[in-house]
């Protein structure tokens, strides 16, 4: 049965309906039950839902209607709210843009009546909260209403003046007359008038009835929400009041507790050497759900440190030895790890002109459960995910954009104090997530063997080559060489658990950084990942955990905490915070920043243990100079947003070069087709080449089988007994990786691949036989 057609909109009419309204990428358009109603346009998901919750109002006075097309249209209040429309067919979005402008119109002229009228009718404050909307659209409306009523009881009281006066000029006449003929006459009409003022007299009567009626309902309401209002003012009063006190009781007892001056009263409590703090790093829709992380109390406090401690002389102060006031000397007079001994940069020139665009990514509708229908009962790994949920880029490539902030390494190697390069490795660790705050895209699954070389010898001084050495699990090895003086390598496999609102991205394996000149050998882990709203709303990306970069000749150790995204913290989002201390853990450096924007870092002078924490435990106190940025995020490219928010290095990445291996992830054709924008012939080219990749297995698998099995299961093979069926379990791949080999590492004591070279000769020779038809 179909549903009755609205009727059409008139000036002040409430129109109700229902619409389409966008959501989100992953569930389109959603069925929306929308009341416009005194100049505002709520909407409920459903008629029931009208009475106790809406799911949000826009308010017509200051808002833009566009139209799309035949059956879409846009309102819009200037950024803050944006509805995205579409009606079930033209004739009906016209009636809704008829009402709307009508409501608009209305709506703008009370304002600016309103407006005319000064402090006469104070407006009632937005109420907070997702229902404030619907409060506020209910007080207007009420106050709309009993403006009605005013203007009736007002249309009343002249229809009483007018019938009266008829009335009372029938009277007179009456009287004036002579008893004859005129008499029934003169009667008729004075009954008729009568009549007439006892009507209009009734109807004024009614409408001062339901005016009190309903000013007395109203009256009760508005004087208890106005008495609420003033008890949660006088609370608040109160908690403020006291909140002052215990922060002057806090500094009071920490001044006493670390024995400072009385002119160090500016703190920093957690923040660790003091990061500035940031506005949102984006707009979230009102169905993000927030990943509510536990605050850790802080470990450490950093202050100002004595200013005795700023004059630069080679002489003991307080106890300190002259190679520190020497070490102070240098950090304040030169740049960080900048010495006369270091040999001059190179100079370096760009051999040719990168790219810095590439193709818009398209605005494709996925409907998720389509694709998830045909997963039930599959194991996730074996989940064909289509290219929509990707970024045109490998994680081979990924892997190499830790390289984007070369230049770290570049000073670290230059440093004469081993904590003075402790600091930049740091920051080098911390600069490998910048890329990641608004890449919500899965890079491609490299296919085993597969490789990835990112040679900026001429233009930065550093070759990379990455390759796929493992399918089951997924395990890529790196490897970097930079003619400054430094090599990083690193073994990166990937575990994940989905806990049903966000998914964990574990990654396993350690990454090492070795300086020729001092031959320091530093290693760390990486941190978690979260990927957040993973089912329903906008994906928003955290990294959460503890790193410890530990150099392994000196015993230096760096302890990095990046703390997780809490919605009642009240520290900046994406908090890193660390200290740097040597073998015999005297903390040397504090570290500070956040990892998608920048780090800093403290020198410390003094510390000394303050109170106990909120856990009992005892904090230290440190007494360090003027934090000293280390390093800052590049900016992103114009047009990023629409270019899959890659930085200026990852708009590179993919971008054709001459002479590469027939492995590299820049011939994969999948990823080329979804960069150009031909998603439909990427996902069916992504399925060619991964049950291409399976049947190479099972062939090696089968060789493997072959090359075990005694000559009786050869026998039985050849016979077609399922003999290599069974043995085929029990026989793992036996895949060796082309350009990296697997030791025993003794710094980390894990098995991890190591490059053994070959493959820039093979390249300077063109000469690439020895590599796989994987493509």
């Amino acid at each position: 049965m179909s549903e009755p057609k609205p009727p059409t909109p008139t000036p002040g009419d409430t129109y109700k309906g229902w619409l389409f309204k966008w959501t989100n990428y992953i569930k389109g358009y959603q069925r929306r039950w929308f009341v416009l109603s005194n100049g505002l346009l709520s909407y409920y998901r459903t008629q029931a839902e009208m009475g106790h919750t809406c799911r949000g109002t826009i308010n017509l006075a200051t808002a833009n209607i566009a139209v799309e097309d035949s059956c879409n249209f846009v309102i819009s209040n200037g950024g803050a709210q944006t509805y995205h429309l579409k009606a079930s067919s033209e004739v009906e979005r016209q009636r809704w843009i008829t009402a709307l402008e009508l409501a608009k119109a209305k709506a703008v002229r009370m304002q600016a009546e309103s407006d005319d009228s000064g402090d006469d009718c104070p407006a009632v404050p937005p109420a907070s909260g997702q229902g404030g909307g619907c409060r506020n659209s209910e007080i207007q409306s009420t106050l709309r209403t009993l403006n009605s009523k005013v203007e009736d009881l007002s249309t009343c009281n002249d229809l009483i003046v007018k019938h009266g006066s008829a009335l009372q000029r029938s009277l007179s006449e009456l009287e004036a007359i002579r008893v004859g003929g005129e008499m029934g006459e003169k009667i008729r009409q004075v009954t008729e008038r009568a009549t007439l003022f006892r009507i209009t007299s009734n109807a004024m009567i009614n409408a001062c009835r339901d005016f009190l009626s309903l000013a007395q309902n109203h009256s009760k309401r508005w004087q208890k929400a106005l008495q609420t209002e003033r008890d949660q003012r006088i609370r608040l009063e109160e908690t403020l009041e006291q909140l002052a006190k215990q922060h002057n009781h806090l500094e009071r007892a920490f001044r006493g507790a670390t024995v400072l001056p009385p002119s160090l009263s500016n703190l920093t409590l957690g923040t660790k050497g003091g990061v500035s703090g940031k506005g949102d790093a984006s707009d979230e829709d009102d169905d993000n759900e927030f990943f509510d992380a536990m605050e850790d109390p802080a470990e450490f406090i950093t202050v100002p440190a004595d200013p005795k401690y700023h004059r630069r002389s080679g002489s003991n102060v307080s106890g300190f030895s002259s190679e520190t006031g020497m070490d102070d000397q240098s950090f304040d007079e030169l740049s960080l790890a900048s010495n006369p001994e270091s040999p001059q940069p190179l100079e370096l020139e760009p051999v040719r002109q990168r790219r810095t665009r590439i193709p818009d990514k398209p605005n494709y509708y996925l409907n998720l459960w389509s694709i998830m229908k045909n997963c039930i009962g599959k194991e996730l790994s074996k989940i064909p995910m289509p290219v929509n949920f990707n970024e045109p880029l490998s994680m081979l490539q990924r892997l190499s954009e830790d390289l984007e902030y070369y230049e770290l390494l570049d000073k670290a190697a230059k440093c004469q104090n081993s904590l003075e390069q402790m600091c930049y490795v740091a920051a080098f660790t911390v600069s490998s997530y910048s890329t990641t705050v608004h890449r919500t895209g899965k890079p491609f699954n490299p296919l085993l063997g597969e490789t990835f070389e990112l040679d900026r010898l001429r233009e930065c001084g550093y070759r990379s080559l990455c390759e796929q050495v493992s399918h089951h699990p997924p395990a890529a090895a790196h490897h970097a060489m930079s003619e400054k003086g430094w090599t990083l390598r690193q073994e990166i496999a990937l575990a994940s658990k989905f806990r049903g609102k966000y998914l964990s991205i574990m990654p396993l394996g350690s990454i090492q950084c070795i300086f020729d000149k001092s031959n320091n050998h530093y290693s760390w882990k990486k941190v978690t990942t979260t990927v957040h709203n993973i089912i329903v709303g906008k994906l928003w990306i955290d990294q959460s955990g503890e790193i410890d970069v530990v150099n392994h000749k000196t015993g230096d150790r760096c302890h990095l905490k990046f703390a997780p995204y809490s919605y009642f913290s009240r520290d900046v989002p994406r908090k890193v915070t660390g200290v740097v201390t040597d073998k015999d853990g005297k903390a040397h450096y504090v570290l500070s920043g956040t990892w998608d924007e920048k780090m800093e870092f403290s020198k410390i002078m003094q510390s000394s243990k303050g109170e106990n924490g909120t856990e009992g435990k005892q904090r230290t106190v440190y007494q360090t100079l003027k934090p000293k940025e280390i390093w800052r995020k590049n900016p992103l490219p114009e047009g990023a947003e629409n270019m899959y928010f890659f930085s200026s290095l990852a708009l590179t990445l993919n971008e054709h070069e001459e002479g590469v291996a027939p492995t590299d992830s820049r011939r994969r054709p999948d990823q080329r087709l979804m960069e150009e924008g031909r998603w439909d012939e990427a996902n069916a080219e992504k399925q060619r080449l991964e049950e291409k990749q399976r049947i190479a297995r099972r062939e090696r698998e089968r060789e493997a089988v072959k090359a075990a099995s005694s000559p009786e299961e050869a026998d039985a093979q050849e016979t077609g007994t399922e003999a290599s069926e069974v043995s085929e379990s029990t026989h793992p791949d036996n895949y060796q990786a082309l350009w990296f080999e697997k030791i025993d590492d003794t710094v980390s004591g894990e098995a991890l691949h190591v490059y053994k070279g070959g493959y820039w000769e093979a390249k300077e020779q063109g000469s690439w036989d020895m590599c796989a038809d994987i493509f």
